[in-house]
Formats: C-alpha cells, structure tokens, sequence
C-alpha cells in the first residue's frame, strides 16, 4: 500500500501510508484509538472505496472497490466487533459458510448436508467444538469469534486481517488461535495481520511491527529489535506510568448490595458482595467466569430466579434496564456497539439517550439546542476526540465510541456505575482516560464494580476484589495485599486453604 490517504467529514484518517506485508509472515499493526490502524485494514479489505494511493499485490496494482473484490484478490477480515459482522438468526453452520452461499454461483441448490459436513470440517480443524445447528444468538462471544475465523479459511486467503482477535478470549483459547495463526502462515503460506493493544501477545507471536501515530506510519521494526516501552513511546510519545496515577477516594457507607443472586442462565449462581460510596469494586476471572452475566443480571437485562437487590439499604427490583436506570444503576456494557451506543445516531443522541427529561419541554419535544449544548459540555468532560457533537458515533475510533458509552451514563444521577470488561480493545492512552473518569466519579461518592479478565488493571485501580469462577465469587481481597498471582489462583478454580 502506498501513499495511502483517506477523510471523512471533518477527519483526515489516514495522511499518504505506506504498509508492506509478505506472504508467509505475521505482522503486528498498532496504534491508540484513532491512529488510523483500523482504516487502513478496512480499505484492504474493501470497506472504504474512496481511498487514494494506490495498492500493489505482487507488484501489480490493483483497485479495492468493496469487500467481494476483496475476497476475490483473497484478502479477509476478522473484526473486532463480532456481532456485526455475523447474522444472529441463522445457524453457525449457515454463518461459516455465508460467502459460499451468496458468492458460489454454480450452487443452484443448496445442500444442507454438505454445508453441515464442511463447516463441521474447519470447525474441527480449528478444535474449536461448536453445534453447528445452534443459532448463532446462543452461541458465546468467544465462540463468535472463532467462528469467524472459521469463516475466513473456507476459501483459500492470501492474507488474513485480524482486528483485536483474543479480546473475547480466554487463555487456553487464545493459545489456540496462536497455534492456528502460526500454522495458516508457515505451512500454508498466508500473510497475517495482527492487530491488537496486548502488547505481551504481539510480541510472543509476531515477527514485524508497524506502529502508527495520527493517521501516519511512525515506526516500522522486526520485533526483536524494539522494546515493549519503546512500542509505547511511539504511540503515545511517553509511558502508561505517567499517563495514570492512581487516586484513591474517600469510602462511606455500602450503596450496592447484592445476596444470593442466582440468574435464569446457570451463570451467575449464589452471588453476594457489597459496594461503598467512593469504591471502586473489582470483579475478577477468566472468560466465561460469569462477570458479565452478573452485570447484566444486576441491570436488569436478564431474570433473576432468586437472591435480592438493595441500593442504600433499600431493597430494589431490576425486571427491566428501565427499572434500573430508575434505581439509579448504570452498565457500561462489554459489546459497546450492540448494546452501549446507538453507532448510526450521533454523538449528542447517544450522550442524552439515558436521561432525556432534561431535554423535553411540557409539550414532550425535545429541545434539540439544549441537548446539543449539554453534550458539547459532556464531550470537553470525557475528552472524546470528535469534531462535534453531530458527527455520527460509527465514525469514532473505539476508545472514543467507549468514552460516549461511558458519558451518557455521566449525564444521570446514577449511583452505581457497573463497568464490564471497559478497556477492551483500547489502546493505553484512551486507558488512562477512563481510568481517570472512573476515578472522578468515585470521588463524587459513585460506587463503581469495574469486571475485567486484565488482572492487572483491576490491581491498578480498586480497592477491593471479588474473584469469580464458575458462576460463583470464590475470594474476596484487599487489592493492596493481593498479588496478579493469587488473583488468577482463585480464578483458576484454586481453592481457600485458609478455610
């Protein structure tokens, strides 16, 4: 790719790239949030046709109009964002095999039994065990994943683009797509791209490096011959120590209590823990621990069988999030854009969507100035990195898409703020910022829980953890007396020998 530029209205994305990527190598693409790492890709992959530059493969040029040519050039994208890119209604076997069945143009007839077999195939050539009769809306989110891997090797690529592949999955799997990466570069010859925020796993796999700074390449290097703090200096241009200290707030009286919680889904299962005025709580455990049924159970988003709610010693029912958001709790959910943000609606609607009172006169019209004022305010508050408040949110980077997520809860009275898995698939620079913001309304006396599998940020800004497995919270500790090691103990399935 050569001197490749791109704008939106009012963003300059990308300013004259350029990117190499060889077959038969994995190579790490990097960036904060709105470097333009993800653009890049997506011009590659077809999704943004009025680039300029040009693109050579194997020294010929060629011109990427949309994603079928893509293919057809055997180019593929994972993206980060799974659900948009799979069909919830339709079966998984149905899902792996989609291009076949819209691009295959001899298939007159469609065999189901053949569609079934071959998705099986890659399935198991993945050893990843998924029904392939199952809906894909019953599927998990690392399931999701991996089957749009699946979905990329039915056809023979040659280059494969993966977008934050692991942030859904846990340890063991993640070693799995390693060991199926490494194998679809060096035995069957595809280019990778590998990009990602972990910066440990770009350098436990990865052989080159391309980091990017505001729209621009700004380094280029064989992984051997930079440092982890080296690839951070590049990108932010001085180090995650300096970009967050932590504060700690002044802790009251429990706001959030929660006893014996058992949900419909099996996965949250005799729950109990408390959280204070001031506190920053931290829900610990691997993928599929039950953080995140736990959040949305307290929100109201599932049923709960049996156990009680209580906000300020008063005992609270959550049928619905509307009940919820009116017993002052707020999520900040781990799929921002299926369930945080509405993408096609613009930043103003999104940052006043959870508390509109506010905004409506005794007519019940909305006043769109107002509106419009409050979230210019709310914008320079989070410092989200948009033009303005009209410019629609599918056109932010991600840190700042979660930064939206997170201010329109700002904009509530809300006194418990349930953060799951917040930093996913945002780059440290953007970390520090809701850490910051996380900390802030911890000063103003919110209670926050703050669910995460990065053992190392709960270490960084808590003060207490609860540690899941299974279903159940299976150690409380004091965060200035734990260590990453006996949290990931307990989150193991390690048992209390002090019991």
């Amino acid at each position: 790719m050569k001197s490749i530029s791109i704008e939106f209205p009012g963003v300059k994305a990308l300013n004259g790239v350029d990117f190499e990527l060889e077959a038969g190598k994995i190579q790490a693409l990097i960036g904060a949030n709105g470097a333009g790492k993800s653009t890049l890709m997506k011009i590659l992959s077809g999704a943004y046709p009025h680039y300029t530059g040009t693109i050579l493969m194997d020294g010929h040029t060629v011109e990427i109009k949309d994603t079928k040519m893509a293919k057809e050039l055997g180019i593929d994208i994972v993206y980060q964002e799974v659900d948009t890119a799979l069909i919830p209604h339709l079966s998984v076997a149905e899902n792996i095999m989609l291009d076949q069945m819209i691009f295959n143009k001899k298939m007159n007839f469609i065999n189901w039994k053949s569609i079934r077999n071959e998705a099986k195939s890659i399935l198991d050539r993945l050893g990843v065990q998924i029904n392939v009769d199952k809906k894909v809306s019953d599927i998990s989110l690392a399931d999701k994943q991996m089957l749009l891997i699946a979905r990329s090797i039915v056809h023979k690529r040659n280059f494969l683009i993966l977008d934050e592949p692991t942030a859904p999955l846990s340890l063991t799997e993640t070693e799995k797509l390693f060991k199926i990466v490494h194998d679809l570069a060096k035995n069957q010859n595809m280019g990778i791209v590998f990009i990602s925020h972990r910066l440990p796993e770009l350098f436990q796999i990865c052989e080159k490096i391309t980091i990017m700074k505001d729209g621009k390449v700004v380094k280029e290097s064989h992984v051997e011959d930079i440092t982890q703090q080296q690839v951070v200096d590049a990108m932010l241009g001085r180090s995650f120590d300096t970009v967050h200290q932590k504060r700690n707030a002044e802790i009251g009286e429990p706001i959030l209590e929660v006893k014996n919680l058992v949900d419909h889904s099996g996965l949250v299962n005799d729950v109990s823990f408390y959280g204070r005025k001031g506190e920053i709580i931290g829900l610990a455990g691997l993928v599929g621990a039950g953080k995140t049924e736990l959040c949305k159970a307290i929100f109201g988003m599932s049923h709960i069988e049996s156990g009680q709610l209580f906000i300020e010693n008063r005992s609270i029912r959550n049928p619905t999030p509307y009940h919820s958001v009116r017993n002052g709790i707020g999520l900040i959910p781990e799929e921002r854009r299926k369930e945080g943000i509405f993408v096609e609606e613009p930043v103003y609607k999104n940052l006043t969507m959870a508390n509109i009172n506010p905004f409506v006169n005794i007519m019940s019209f909305i006043k769109s100035k107002k509106e419009k004022s409050a979230s210019r305010e709310m914008i320079q508050q989070i410092g989200a990195k948009t033009p303005n408040e009209l410019q629609k949110v599918a056109n932010l980077s991600g840190g700042n898409q979660q930064k939206i997520a997170i201010g329109k809860w700002l904009m509530t009275d809300a006194k418990v703020f349930l953060f799951d898995e917040p930093t996913k698939g945002v780059d440290v620079g953007a970390k520090g910022d809701i850490f910051q913001l996380i900390e802030e309304l911890a000063e103003k006396g919110k209670c926050i829980v703050y669910a995460s599998s990065e053992i190392s940020e709960i270490l960084l800004i808590t003060t207490r953890i609860y540690v899941m497995y299974d279903g159940k919270i299976v150690k409380e500790l004091d965060t200035d007396k734990t260590t990453e090691e006996e949290i990931m103990y307990f989150a193991t399935g390690g048992v209390d020998n002090a019991k």
